[in-house]
């Protein structure tokens, strides 16, 4: 038995509309462009689910709790922890969904009310290279936990025989470092080539409140990874086709109402 932590986390006040040990994920997650209000399409590729970003457009990370219960979500941007600024660890403090909620984290997290925020760029400008840390850059990242409830054991549990069965998955094991160093140094290759980051953007307000959570376990019930880039290079990759829609800034002909919202003047 674990020992249970109650831990303190951010309970997010916002209102809003891969690897899962189930066929649904506990928390589903996708990207949307907040310039054009496009969802990203998600590309699957060798193992791998890519979005295409636009370099300038801030960007929201889509949080939706599928339960009914409540979920603890650590989510990581470019390997950083998005509410501490840590490098990122699945034992940090996350985003509390309540059941069936469904929100939008757009930025760093500054303080209760405010954030930075998230804002495709180029790699050298993103967040993590300006403080050190441009290993990970290009991957969206988060680690789902559940609420702990109370238990009730009658009686001891049963002693366990490890048979053959458990023989053969120690020597699987065994074999384990050969295959995480060949997947290290794809993950190195691969990084090596990676265009866009994530950006510390413009301060925006974006109140949050905080509350208790004490975790069901000490490892996340889901880890779901998302990696991004520019089109070019998932093309490139072949992750993405290459006869995808582009969007340009300005339209063929002149609207009166050409978008919904007052965006940022260009630089």
């Amino acid at each position: 038995m674990f020992r249970k932590s109650m831990l303190m986390s951010l309970a997010l006040l916002l209102t809003g509309a891969c690897t899962p040990l189930s066929a649904r994920p506990l928390v589903e997650v996708s990207v949307v462009d907040r310039d054009t209000g496009q969802w990203l399409p998600q590309y699957p590729h060798r193992g791998d689910t890519w979005v295409a970003g636009t370099p300038g457009n801030r960007y929201g990370v889509r949080l939706t709790n599928t339960t009914g219960e409540r979920v603890l979500v650590v989510l990581s941007v470019d390997g950083i922890n998005a509410v501490t600024g840590q490098t990122a660890s699945p034992s940090q403090a996350g985003y509390v969904l309540e059941p069936w909620e469904s929100a939008e984290i757009a930025g760093w997290r500054k303080s209760l009310d405010d954030i930075a925020q998230f804002v495709f760029t180029d790699l050298g400008d993103s967040y993590a290279a300006r403080t050190g840390r441009p290993r990970n850059v290009g991957v969206i990242g988060v680690a789902v936990f559940q609420e702990s409830r109370p238990r009730y054991y009658p009686q001891p549990a049963p002693p366990i025989s490890r048979g053959r069965e458990y023989e053969r998955n120690e020597a699987k094991s065994a074999s384990a470092p050969a295959a995480q160093g060949n997947m290290r140094e794809q993950a190195a290759d691969s990084a090596a080539r990676q265009s866009m980051g994530t950006g510390h953007g413009q301060r925006e307000w974006s109140p949050v409140g905080q509350t208790q959570f004490v975790r069901a376990s000490r490892s996340p019930a889901q880890i779901s990874e998302l990696r991004y880039d520019d089109a070019h290079r998932l093309i490139s990759i072949g992750a993405m086709p290459r006869h995808y829609p582009r969007y340009d800034r300005r339209d063929p002909e002149p609207r009166a109402f050409p978008n919904g919202f007052v965006a940022d003047p260009y630089r």
